[in-house]
């Protein structure tokens, strides 16, 4: 039996996924498509669109047969330590052949060459590394900048400024520093750059395009189904029946959380990839806090991007400390797997999964609190104060919106229910 791993955020699932996940079924000839996604909280620092168990669902609806949920702390982590945490996670499983991403680039033979000398270091590399870091560039434009002094194309300065290629790399090295089994398989990315919020393409069109007009629809009717034909109907009706979140739906508790802990200018340097130096910045900076995205434009710097910032304010915000992080990175990342849901094709795996898994399989938040402990404990708490805190920005904004047809209830993280869906 062939199995192929995905890491994905599906924030939200659109036609370029399907791409993917068809050319790994049919033209790769995987049996079983397992994903390793993202809860509630994005690689970018930003919430998810809708919860963890619709995505899950439009993810198994639509290809996946498994889906497993990344620990907050990977989820929300840098480029490396989120794809340290993804192939740590597919490779303890011990049922996966292939990890199959996406990248701009296409060419695993120069992203296997990138990623062996990210990993090995040589002292030119290491020098001119710290060389751009010293002068006050950020770390993935340092690492790009030293790259360059040996592969000074402009191919290769392309490759380096397109996220996918980036976590490609990411992903490659994890696999190396593993010595693990997993073969890398690799996709051109189709359709609009990440980054771009343009709706203008055949039919594939960026995440990051489809929320800009979702966010926007209100004052734009037009922009609104413009969407429709980039994502498959039924997620497109699920995005307008949901209660959508964004970045700005968590200023008030990120300011409170930034009251209630700012004593001193070193006030959040024990948080998770913090630090002094962004500490101080965020200290500076909170007298003038408008809004969630308006105070992480304050604190950007050269060498601090908006991701970052965006993610540093996110471990204050979920309580996600550097003690707790390090802890893992020494502890080989991910200590369990939470299945979050199954197509009846899945099910037939889970067998093998629970036989040659180095991890403990969660299928209950409530069994796993009494399952875990140590670390591992530490983690899923924290995985379930992130979804509580997001169920209650989801509540607190549909209570002022009655008109939505959501029901009120309230998603209970600790008794949730494996989403199964029959074929």
């Amino acid at each position: 039996m062939k199995v192929t791993a995905v890491i994905a955020e599906y924030n939200p699932l659109h036609n370029g996924h399907l791409y993917q996940l068809d050319t790994i079924r049919h033209t790769e000839n995987s049996d079983i498509i397992l994903v390793i996604m993202s809860g509630n909280f994005m690689q970018r620092g930003i919430p998810a669109i809708v919860n963890k168990y619709e995505r899950c669902r439009m993810a198994l609806l639509h290809g996946a047969d498994l889906v497993f949920e990344l620990p907050v702390y990977f989820a929300l982590g840098s480029a490396e330590y989120f794809a340290q945490g993804a192939v740590s996670l597919a490779d303890k499983l011990g049922v996966v052949d292939i990890l199959h991403f996406g990248s701009e680039s296409g060419n695993l033979s120069q992203i296997l060459q990138y990623a062996k000398i990210v990993l090995d270091e040589p002292d030119w590399y290491k020098i001119e590394l710290n060389k751009s870091l010293k002068q006050g560039c950020s770390f993935p434009a340092a690492r790009s900048n030293a790259l360059s002094k040996i592969f000074p194309s402009q191919d290769f300065q392309n490759f380096f400024h397109a996220p996918n290629n980036i976590l490609a790399t990411e992903y490659v090295k994890a696999i190396l520093q593993r010595n693990s089994i997993i073969k890398p398989a690799t996709l051109v990315r189709r359709g609009a750059a990440y980054t771009s919020i343009s709706l203008e393409s055949d039919s594939f069109i960026s995440a990051n395009a489809i929320r800009n007009a979702l966010y926007s629809q209100s004052s734009n009717t037009a922009t609104e189904s413009a969407i429709q034909n980039y994502m498959p109907a039924d997620v497109y009706t699920l995005l307008q029946n949901q209660e959508r979140l964004y970045l700005e739906d968590f200023s008030e508790i990120l300011l409170y959380k930034m009251l209630q802990k700012n004593g001193s200018k070193d006030a959040f340097a024990d948080y998770f990839d913090v630090g002094r130096q962004l500490s101080h910045t965020l200290h500076n900076n909170l007298p003038h806090f408008i809004s969630f995205d308006d105070y992480v434009l304050l604190c950007k710097t050269k060498n601090l991007t908006h991701s970052r910032i965006c993610r540093s304010l996110m471990h204050i915000l979920l309580e996600l400390t550097q003690e707790q992080a390090d802890i893992l990175k020494q502890q080989d990342y991910t200590p369990y797997a939470r299945l979050l849901g199954f197509t009846s094709r899945g099910q037939k795996l889970l067998k093998s999964i629970k036989a040659n898994a180095s991890i403990p399989i969660i299928t209950k938040p409530s069994h796993g609190l009494k399952q875990l402990n140590g670390f591992a404990l530490t983690t899923l708490q924290s995985d379930l104060f992130a979804a509580n805190i997001y169920e209650s920005i989801r509540q607190q904004k549909q209570r002022r919106q009655p008109h939505n047809p959501t029901s009120l209830h309230r998603q209970n993280e600790l008794t949730s229910e494996l989403i199964k869906i029959n074929f």
